[in-house]
Parts: C-alpha cells; sequence; structure tokens
C-alpha cells in the first residue's frame, strides 16, 4: 500500500504479482529475480513500465534508448522500480503502405503489453508521428497512471546556405527538381544534407505537432515538447518524467483524470493557434474516442473560429520547432492563448494548467510568437468543410494554401488512385490547366489501404515547368504535416466507402469555399445518387491477417480512423486488470 496524492492509501497494482505467498507469487518474484534484481526491488516499490518504441527501422526514435537510461535514473531516484519493454514501432519514411495502416495495431500492442504485465505506470517513449499517438490511445484504454515523452525534434540542416526544415523543404526542392530547375547532382547534395541527427522532423510536421498536442492535452511535462533532441536538457525532462511516473503510480492518477473536454479543447485551442498538421485532428478523433469523451469535427471547426493563429513556424511560417523552444516552447504560446483556454484542467504534473502558466515569465516576442492582441492570422490554421462531396466532412489547412485559391472553382482532372496518379501525373499530353481542380480517390483508410499521406498531389510537370506552384487538390488521403498548398484531405465518407468523391469525373466542375466551409462538385443530388448507384464496389485488397482485420473494423476519417471495437465507454473506467492473476490459486504459506 501507498500514500496517494489525497493521503488516501491505494494499493500497488504490481503486488497482485509480487506480493502473494503462492506458488503463483513465487514464480512472479522468481521470473524478476533471474534478471537479477533482488527481493528489496520487489518489497512494495511501485513498478514503472518504460514503454519503448525504440527501432534501428524509425531514425526519429533511434535515441529513445538513452532516453529510456535517464527515465531509469528519475524512477530510481523517486524509489520505483524501471522495467523497460518493446513495443512495435513505425517508420514513416520506410513503413509501406503507411504507418496510419498500424497505428491502431501498435495501439492495441501498447494496451495489452500494460494490462497484462505488473505495472502500477508506465513511461511513454516515442518521437515519430503514428508512434506517439499509437502510445497514447493503448494507455488510455489500458487505463494505469501513464505519462509520455517526446523524442524532440533534429537538428536543422543546411543547404545552400539556408537552414532546411526536414519535409517541407524537401517538398519545394522536388518540385524544383522536376521542374527542372536544378540538376540531379544538386538534388543528391540536397539529400546529404537533409537529416543531420536522430530525432523527428524539425519544422512544425506531425511529430512536432503531436509532441505540442501532448504537452498542451496534459499528458507530458510542461516546457519538454520542443526540447531539440541532441539537448542534454531532454535527458533531464526524461530522468524528471521518470520520477513522476512514480509519483502517479503511488497516487494512482489515470488518464482518464487528465484526458478531459476541456483537456481536449486546449490540444485543439495550441493545434489551431500554431498551424499544426491536420494528422493530428484524426489522432484527437481517435484518443477522444478511447476515454469516451465526445468530439467531433464540429467542436475543431468551433475552436478554429475563435483561436486567431500566432506561432510563425514551417511550413505556415518561416522558423522550426526548436526556435519555439528558445523562445519558451509552447507554454508561452499557452500563456498567449490563456484566455481561450480551461485554466482549471489538471496537469500530469498534478497542478492546474492555470498555476502552470502563472510562473510562465516569457511572453511572446512578436516573431516566433505573435501576440494574442497582434496575431498573424485572425483565425486557427485548420478548417473544416463540408458540402455535397464530403457530408461528413472535410479538412484544409488553411494556413499553408494560397490565399488566391480559397475560392475557387475549376474543372476536376480525377486520378483513380495512387498508381494511376503516379503513370499520368508527368504526361505531357494530360489534359489539364493552372485553374484544374486534380482529384485523388481511393486514398483513405479503406481505399488505399490505410489512410497514407497521398494528399498533397504532385503539380504536374507540364505546369511546373511554366511557373505553376499551386493548384486546388482535394482527396479522401491524408497530408504530411511538414507539407502546403490549397489540399482538400480526408473527405470522408472515402470514395471506397461509397462516398461521392467515388463519382467524380473529368471535366465536373468541382468548388471550394474556405470561409463559406464548403466542397461541392457541382452535380445536382439527383445525378450523383444516379452515379452512385451505378458506381462498382469497392475492391479489398486483403483477404486475411491484420490486413481484413483492419478492413472490417477501421471507422472513417471524421471518427478517427480507429477500430470501432477500441471505442470507450462514455463515463466508465477502462478495465485496467488482466484476466486470470492467479493471486488465490494455492493457499499462501
Amino acid at each position: 500500500m501507498s500514500a496517494g496524492e489525497n493521503g488516501r492509501s491505494i494499493p500497488l497494482r504490481s503486488q497482485g504479482w509480487f506480493g502473494p505467498r503462492t506458488v503463483a507469487g513465487m514464480l512472479h518474484r522468481a521470473s524478476v529475480k533471474a534478471e537479477g534484481f533482488s527481493q528489496v526491488a520487489l518489497d512494495g516499490r511501485p513498478v514503472i513500465g518504460i514503454c519503448n518504441s525504440w527501432s534501428e527501422l524509425v531514425h526519429c526514435n533511434v535515441h529513445l534508448r538513452g532516453l529510456a537510461t535517464a527515465v531509469k535514473r528519475g524512477v530510481l531516484l523517486a524509489g520505483g522500480l524501471p522495467l523497460e519493454f518493446p513495443t512495435i514501432s513505425l517508420s514513416e519514411n520506410l513503413m509501406k503502405p503507411s504507418t496510419m495502416l498500424y497505428r491502431n495495431l501498435m495501439s492495441m500492442d501498447v494496451e495489452e503489453s500494460i494490462r497484462s504485465h505488473p505495472l502500477d505506470a508506465v513511461v511513454l517513449l516515442a518521437s515519430c508521428d503514428k508512434t506517439v499517438p499509437a502510445q497514447l490511445m493503448g494507455a488510455a484504454s489500458a487505463g494505469i497512471p501513464a505519462i509520455m515523452l517526446t523524442g524532440g525534434p533534429s537538428q536543422p540542416a543546411f543547404y545552400r546556405g539556408r537552414e532546411l526544415g526536414v519535409g517541407t523543404d524537401l517538398w519545394k526542392y522536388t518540385a524544383e527538381y522536376r521542374a527542372g530547375a536544378i540538376t540531379q547532382g544538386e538534388y543528391e547534395d540536397l539529400e546529404a544534407a537533409m537529416i543531420p541527427s536522430y530525432g523527428h522532423c524539425n519544422e512544425l510536421g506531425t511529430a512536432s505537432t503531436m509532441a505540442a498536442v501532448v504537452e498542451a492535452i496534459g499528458m507530458s511535462l510542461t516546457g519538454s515538447a520542443a526540447i531539440p533532441a541532441v539537448d542534454a536538457r531532454r535527458r533531464a525532462a526524461a530522468e524528471q518524467t521518470g520520477r513522476r511516473a512514480v509519483e502517479l503510480a503511488v497516487a494512482g492518477v489515470k488518464p482518464g483524470a487528465i484526458l478531459t473536454p476541456g483537456a481536449f479543447d486546449n490540444a485543439i485551442t495550441v493545434l489551431m493557434a500554431m498551424g499544426g498538421s491536420t494528422n493530428a485532428v484524426v489522432h484527437l478523433l481517435a484518443l477522444a474516442g478511447r476515454v469516451g469523451v465526445s468530439l467531433d469535427l464540429e467542436r475543431f471547426d468551433e475552436i478554429s473560429r475563435r483561436t486567431p493563429m500566432l506561432a510563425n513556424l514551417r511550413p505556415s511560417g518561416e522558423y522550426l520547432f526548436e526556435d519555439l523552444f528558445r523562445h519558451g516552447g509552447v507554454p508561452v504560446l499557452m500563456r498567449e492563448l490563456r484566455p481561450l483556454l480551461d485554466e482549471d484542467v489538471t496537469l500530469i504534473s498534478g497542478e492546474r494548467l492555470g498555476d502552470a502558466l502563472d510562473r510562465v515569465s516569457a511572453g511572446a516576442d512578436g516573431d516566433v510568437v505573435a501576440p494574442l492582441s497582434s496575431p498573424r492570422h485572425p483565425d486557427g490554421g485548420i478548417v473544416v468543410l463540408r458540402g455535397n462531396l464530403a457530408p461528413d466532412g472535410a479538412v484544409i489547412k488553411k494556413s499553408v494554401a494560397s490565399p488566391s485559391l480559397l475560392s475557387h472553382a475549376g474543372p476536376a482532372v480525377v486520378f483513380e488512385d495512387i498508381n494511376d496518379l503516379d503513370a499520368r501525373i508527368d504526361d505531357p499530353d494530360l489534359a489539364v490547366e493552372p485553374d484544374s481542380v486534380l482529384v485523388l480517390r481511393n486514398g483513405g483508410p479503406l481505399g488505399a489501404p490505410g489512410f497514407p499521406e497521398w494528399g498533397m498531389i504532385p503539380i504536374p510537370r507540364k505546369l511546373l515547368e511554366v511557373g505553376v506552384r499551386d493548384m486546388v487538390r482535394i482527396s479522401d488521403s491524408r497530408m504530411s504535416g511538414t507539407g502546403f498548398g490549397t489540399v482538400v484531405l480526408h473527405i470522408a465518407p472515402e470514395a471506397a466507402a461509397g462516398g461521392p468523391l467515388a463519382i467524380v469525373r473529368d471535366g465536373d466542375i468541382v468548388s471550394l469555399d474556405v470561409e463559406g466551409r464548403r466542397i461541392d462538385v457541382e452535380l445536382s443530388d439527383e445525378e450523383i445518387a444516379r452515379r452512385l448507384a451505378d458506381s462498382p464496389p469497392a475492391r479489398r485488397h486483403y483477404e486475411r491477417g491484420y490486413g481484413a482485420l483492419y478492413a472490417e473494423h477501421v471507422t472513417q476519417a471524421d471518427t478517427g480512423a480507429d477500430f470501432d471495437f477500441l471505442a470507450g465507454i462514455p463515463g466508465e473506467e477502462p478495465d485496467s486488470e488482466p484476466r486470470g492473476l492467479l493471486t488465490g490459486w494455492i493457499a499462501g504459506w
């Protein structure tokens, strides 16, 4: 038993394994002693799991072994027993067809690893895009105390004397390469320069966005999100995280106590004020579903309308994520947003958000972070769209779109899937003009499958060569958080699920009205219904294994693309106990 933060005595979950003087208890203790631990290590100490997504297949996460060492130091200093365990890891660059296909699988791995082992709390170590939400979703469903530490942004690279953002500048230089403006040798020089260290993408891509969102929602320590991966202060934050994990175990503070409706509103407010990745919308919807919090796309749009954009970070601005750290990190941004935040939420540190913000001494510098009184844009970076092409919603990152294209109508140029796009996008005979609307379908959860980042459709080479650098592009797919352009994403329902995107034909007029929150095809309801009735059924990509399970149970983008059977029950705590714990199997001795 341990005294919690409220003074109550709280039984340690791990003692259900290690405490009983039974055959089962003996076997549990002996299994840990076989690793070189003594009985003292098991005598009533909180057992802290370190859930590590380290992998040599994931360069963003390859330094997490070192961070795990620092976490262990913190756990030991606080009197706990750290036990590190691996889970599958997801490599944004290497994994095909998409890491998003496996986010839910990783979350299940995390959930079951936590629930089935003798852990009193868990530290989540993740860095790359989908590893962060996967771990959060799994831990939230497991329902034992948890705290997250993200890996931090990589060092900036330099190319032609310019500081690089990994993805954002890659897309820009790739367009120049395809247009013939830079040579093959120059493009190879870019390859050699672009990722000079471990850590996640250094601009405000999905990984940096999720790190900020995790801090804003209260699941990581204040000020930890933007510390560079190579900075010694990240290891110090790891040690502090380990110490706090022991306190959470003793107090019995579960994720559901942190992941409240107010906390989600705060996270969305920070997302909008930063101009963060559209992928965070999908992940927050899924996380809310795991803890039974009611959240939908309309709430994102409501918060976007009231939240000015303050951060000046690529791809929406000029600076990198570590520049935000130098100017005070996410706490400075949240201090500026204070009138729009729920200050009464509880953070993973145990304090109120308002009390934490009282201690933030740095203010907006007017460059990296604009003051609330003089924002960079009057509303948030992401807008939710609806219309006859997206009855259940779609999103556009307004902060990276061309202002001249925010209200636009043009003839569709339709690509049936990514293979069709790859075969024809640079065909000199492609019937496309600068005012055309590029349409990609079958890129959603079912159609791709796995909801990959195909949404930033490349500009056709024939248009790049005459100076075109942006067009309206729409799809049921996602886009890298480092991407940019006038790109409508996450159209729901997707084409493969019978959505209206399936019936758009070359030459149909597609209209975009961002201020009016509309995305439509100029066809009558009767014509849309007629074409849908004539559409062939979607093809199945998998007949067995995980792929078949995924196709059977994945939900659409507007509800987070999670599995339908993993949603939490509103108002009910997740069951944190494993089945069949044999504490009373044989009478004690």
